[in-house]
This record gives structure tokens, sequence and C-alpha cells, in this order.
């Protein structure tokens, strides 16, 4: 709802600020007072574009403001959380201003956004209807928007949206799956080739380190040999071996060990010391009867190395361990190739599930549609025929469309025929501006209830029509109003009488300028205003007395 719009240094307009009623508000004001021009400077704040040569005044900027009450309007909230805006619990300020530059600047809640972010927000907020507009009643999503409004498919729709999504994603993984498939097939044989490769080489962890030590050992096994065989020899087989040299000298000072309190000491570490050499000669011996030279040995281990760098080389690496893992990879590969098929598979079971659940539910929302548009033609019809259009019919069709959408499988046309031809053609090509703003006022009015509507702004909606059709118009109005925001410039008396809220637009002189003004009439100022709307400047006693009947009802 618009709770205010205040307008400074727009075209004649110095300075206005205008308090709407949530119900029904009419504009009025003879022809040149300056209503278009209110409408013009609303047009700014629903992203219109801006021209300088508004600004009479130069040297300030125009400032264009509306106050909006969004309190219960979860799409809007939705907007400003998704666009990183300030949200307010229940107001958002849409502002527009333009310099004498001619370069605009745009607000929501006192941030800058972009013209795009204004007019996407604006059009939640404000629904404006004005002579050859290309209104909403001639796109196809509204067209489909009144007739699911009208079934009350709120509830499977939104059941469906979310099978038709899952559906969407499944499908694009199954896609994915087979390009990778594909992807697959073209190196399997190579990938093989490489693990086999690997396979048959059979390398256990570090083997390829392991081997190129033992390789070393054996080149030079005879050297070993023979120093482990001298130092075998020295410690326990020469004529003096050490062991046994150890063991006298221990024996020479343990004669004497209970005359020094040092000796006894000396002898326990001179027996460590025999023990210990003792103990080398045994390992010493060992090992030397574990190295052997082995020509057929070296043979094999060399051709197991020359295998190994040869791998290692192949596929970059340094160790036996990285071979390993390239080994561990191509078999994970090779089995994704074996797995993809089964996932495929599912993936269009999967698939296969939720379209025939998508479809099931698209029959049954075209179905809904389909029930609705013989009442519902019937309906907006008689409403035409209210508003002065006795000759003018609405076709609606429901075609089936080629494979499932977003909305179902199936597309709503509206259709018109203004002149009882029977050559309906889409609204768009043969409606005028006048015919589009009364048939959106009979659609809307009986989607009201179902369908969240923004406040609606009709400019001159009774181009054409007045008497009996004008004030079904009104009445039409009065009734939307009472569940949605309206506001409607209007030069016919039957509509201005039924407003919760008159506005009257005037010119007036200020400093030798003339400027427009506006406000809101009282009830006996609505009376008079009404009554020259119906007999001139001077009305007739009858005509006041039409005007307060009007307005009485």
């Amino acid at each position: 709802m618009l709770r205010t719009l205040h307008i400074e240094n727009y075209a004649i307009i110095d300075s206005l600020q205008i308090d709407w009623s949530e119900k029904m508000n009419v504009i009025t004001g003879e022809t040149g007072a300056g209503k278009s021009i209110i409408v013009g400077a609303l047009g700014l704040i629903l992203g219109e574009r801006a021209d300088s040569a508004v600004l009479v005044n130069k040297d300030k900027k125009c400032i264009v403001e509306g106050i909006f009450d969004a309190e219960k309007r979860r799409n809007i909230k939705e907007f400003l959380k998704g666009n990183d805006l300030d949200a307010d619990d229940e107001l958002v300020v849409l502002r527009r201003e333009i310099g004498a530059n001619g370069k605009s600047r745009a607000f929501i809640n006192d941030t800058p956004v972009n013209l795009s972010q204004l007019q996407q927000l604006s059009s939640m907020l404000v629904d404006l209807h004005q002579q050859f507009d290309t209104l909403e009643v001639g796109e196809a999503d509204f067209q489909r928007e009144v007739l699911d409004a009208l079934a009350g498919h709120a509830a499977v729709l939104d059941t469906y949206r979310t099978i038709f999504w899952q559906w969407q994603h499944v499908k694009k993984e199954c896609e994915a799956l087979k390009e990778q498939k594909l992807q697959f097939d073209k190196v399997a044989d190579y990938n093989q080739f490489q693990f086999n490769e690997l396979e048959e080489a059979g390398f256990k962890e570090n083997e390829i380190e392991q081997t190129d030590a033992e390789l070393k050992m054996l080149s030079h096994a005879e050297g070993i040999k023979g120093a482990l065989a001298k130092v075998y020899y020295e410690l326990q087989e020469s004529e003096n071996p050490l062991v046994q040299q150890l063991k006298l000298l221990q024996n020479q000072l343990n004669v004497f060990s209970s005359y020094h309190a040092d000796l006894p000491a000396l002898i326990q570490r001179l027996q460590s010391s025999q023990i210990e050499l003792q103990d080398i000669a045994d390992e010493v011996d060992r090992i030397s009867s574990h190295v052997n030279y082995d020509p057929e040995k070296i043979e094999r281990l060399n051709e197991r190395l020359s295998t190994g760098y040869k791998l290692m080389k192949k596929h970059g690496v340094q160790t036996t361990n990285e071979l390993l893992q390239i080994q561990a990879h191509l078999q994970e590969k090779l089995q994704a190739v074996l797995n993809i098929d089964v996932q495929i598979s599912e993936k269009e079971k999967e698939s296969s599930g939720l379209l025939n659940e998508a479809k099931e539910l698209a029959v049954k929302l075209a179905e809904g549609r389909k029930k609705q548009v013989k009442p519902f033609e019937e309906k907006v019809n008689k409403l035409l025929a209210r508003v002065g259009m006795p000759n003018a019919r609405l076709k609606v069709e429901v075609k089936q469309s080629d494979g499932l959408h977003l909305h179902g499988n199936d597309t709503v046309d509206f259709l018109f025929d203004a002149n009882k031809s029977n050559q309906f053609q889409p609204i768009r090509k043969v409606a005028s501006g006048g015919e589009l703003s009364r048939l959106m006022l009979c659609i809307k009015s009986l989607v009201a209830q179902s369908i969240d509507l923004p406040t609606m702004i009709f400019d001159e909606i009774d181009t054409g029509i007045s008497g009996e059709a004008a004030r079904q118009v009104g009445i039409i109005m009065k009734d939307l109003a009472a569940r949605r925001q309206m506001i409607c410039i209007t030069h016919q008396p039957q509509i201005a009488g039924k407003a919760d809220a008159h506005f009257f637009v005037y010119k007036e002189i200020v400093k030798d300028a003339v400027k427009t003004n506006i406000r809101r009439l009282t009830a006996e100022e609505r009376i008079t205003t009404i009554a020259k709307m119906l007999s001139g400047e001077k009305p007739t006693a009858a005509a006041i007395e039409n005007a307060r009947e009007m307005v009485g009802n």
C-alpha cells in the first residue's frame, strides 16, 4: 500500500505531499491542471526514464519519494534480503533524485540501487495502468496466474514446481554422468594398459628403494666380507686377540683390587669392554656369514630396479609409494567406468519417476485451468458489458505445449474481440488503452481475493464511457478497493462519487509562477466538485442533489 507520495521540483510542482487512503482514492481536476504530471512523477519511482527537462528550477534537484506499507508482503522482504538491502519491519521507501545535469539516482530504504532493482521492487508494489501502456493483461504469466488463482492451484502448483525442479536437477546429473562416461570411454583402454603394466610389475611399498640398497650391498659384497673377516680375526683369531687381551688385563688387576679403592670400578669397565668386544665379534661373524656375492641375484635386482626406474620416469614420480598411488588411482578410474553405467541407470530410473509424477500433476493443473475457462469468460464478458463494452468478448484458450515447463504442460492465451466480429486476436494487438484498463479492472476484480495484488493505479480508465457504464466502473472499483488499495485519475463523477478519499488537482499562482498543487476534499467540497463535473462551473441545485446522492451511495 502506498502511504505517502512526496514530490519536489518536478515540472510545475514546487512541493507537495499526498497521504493516501488505504482503499479507493480518486484524483480529479480540470484538464491541464496537472493530474498527468503527478502520474509522471510517480513513474520516476517506478523506474521510468528520467529527464532533466522536468526541472523548472535548475538550482535544486528533483526528488520523488514514495513510502509503502509492505508489512505482510513476503515477496518484498525476500527481494530486500536477496539484494542486501535494509528491511524495515513495515515500510519500504523508494526515492528518485534528478540533478540539473540530468543524472539520476535511485534509492531503496536510503540505499543506492540501480534502475533495474528499482523497477523489480516497484512492480511488486504498484500496478500502473495508463492509456497506451503495454499492460500485464497481455502477458502469458499473468493470464495463467488468473486461471490458477480461480482454480485454487497454489498447493498443487507448489508441489508440481518442486518435482519439476527435482526432475530438471536429476536430468542434468544424468546428462553429466553420460558425458563423463564418454570421457571415460575415450581413455579407458589407455588407463587399463597403464594399470596392467603397474599391476604386472607388482611393486610393494618402498620396494625400489630397498632393491637399490640391496644391490649396492651385493655389488660390494667381496670387500665387505673381507673387511668383516679382518675385524673378526683381530678380535678373536689372531695370535693376541683383543677379546683375550682384555680378559688378561682384567685378571692382572683383580690381584690388587682390594688394595686400591678405584680398582674395582676400573676392573668392571674392562669387563664390560671385553663383553662388548665379544658381542661385536659374534655380530661381525653373523653378518659375514650372510654376505655373499651372488651374480644371478645381482642380475635379477638390476632388472627389477630397471623396471622400477622406467615406470617412475614414465609417470613422473620419485618413489615406489608414489607409483603405487598412481596404480590405486587408475584402479579407481577403471572401477568408476564399471560403476557409472549403474549410476546412469539409477538416475534414468529416478528421472523417469519424477517425470511421471510431474506429468500427472501437469494434467491436474491443465484440467483445473480448463474447468475455469467457461465460467471465467462468462463473468468477464458480463462485467465488460457493465463497463460500457457490450460488444466486447474475451476468449480463453488453454493449449497443450511441447514438453513440461515450470507451470505445467499447457499455455494460456487471452484473446479479445471488441466488436462481436468473431475475429479473436491476442489482447495486445486489438484492445485500445481504455479497453485494456477496463478489461484489467474486470479481470482483477474476479481474482483480487486469490492473487496478492499491489496498489492499482488507473489513469483515464473512463475514456470513452459515461453514464451507467461509468457508474458500473465505479462500483467494480469500489468493491475491488475493499481488498486492495486503488488510485484512479478520472473525469467521471460516477467514479469520483465512489471514493474513500477524493483529491483535487489545481493550479495556482505562486510568486508570479504557475504551480500545480493537490488537496484532499472534505465531504462538502466533494459534493460541490462532483456537481461541477456534472453540470459545469456553476452547478444547478439538481446537480448538487445528484452529487450528494452519488457520494452518499
